[in-house]
């Protein structure tokens, strides 16, 4: 038996963080460092945004039709945040995993929890990211113009909530620079591929090397 014998399960890496926190630009950048990160598409019904495209932010479905997945056990996890429903559809990332496909997405923190409940329990990567202060998350929030002032109100209201949640995930970083946060992020990829509990064939491979 040789190291080519043994094969790896894929990881679904969860960045999860106050809306305006980095997510979104570190999981660019992630990508941008380890290409072969697969992006999860989630399905959503709220309305596409300037610039968005579908199936490539996301996949934008209309209420009926969400309800039919969540009825059909078709995602993984849903959450419904401002009167809009976003889910992670089940087959695709199933199947990416079992072949060793890592997959990294942005999940709010009721998501997470479903996950930790789903199938992938035991391939999940909970990350969360922190803003270095609230001044900064508003900061951003308004700089990023995306959003009326009304919805930034309700972001920042909504983020000591979410920020609550820190505990419950494996990892955390405070985004103050973002580089930093970058190299934290790749040192977590190659560390959870180089997990023992992923390495299918492993302890074959171990006893081959004892029995030499």
């Amino acid at each position: 038996m040789t190291s080519k014998d043994i094969s790896r399960r894929g990881f679904f890496m969860v960045l999860s963080s106050p809306s305006g926190a980095g997510k979104t630009t570190l999981t660019r950048m992630l990508r941008e460092a380890f290409p072969e990160l697969k992006l999860s598409i989630s399905v959503t019904t709220r309305p596409m945004r300037p610039g968005e495209v579908d199936g490539v932010h996301y996949h934008f479905i209309d209420h009926a039709e969400f309800k039919s997945m969540v009825e059909n056990k078709g995602l993984l996890e849903y959450a419904t945040v401002f009167e809009n429903s976003y889910g992670t559809p089940r087959a695709m990332v199933e199947a990416d995993l079992a072949a060793g496909v890592d997959v990294i997405g942005d999940v709010d923190w009721q998501g997470t929890q479903q996950l930790g409940q789903s199938s992938i329990k035991d391939d999940l990567v909970r990350v969360f990211i922190l803003p270095p202060s609230l001044v900064e998350l508003e900061r951003r929030l308004n700089e990023r113009a995306q959003d009326p002032p009304e919805v930034v109100a309700k972001r920042m209201a909504k983020a000591k909530d979410e920020t609550s949640h820190w505990a419950e995930y494996d990892y955390v970083i405070v985004n103050d620079k973002l580089d930093e946060s970058l190299a934290t992020l790749k040192s977590i990829v190659l560390a959870e591929r180089a997990k023992r509990s992923r390495q299918d064939g492993l302890v074959e491979f171990v006893r081959s090397l004892m029995d030499y």
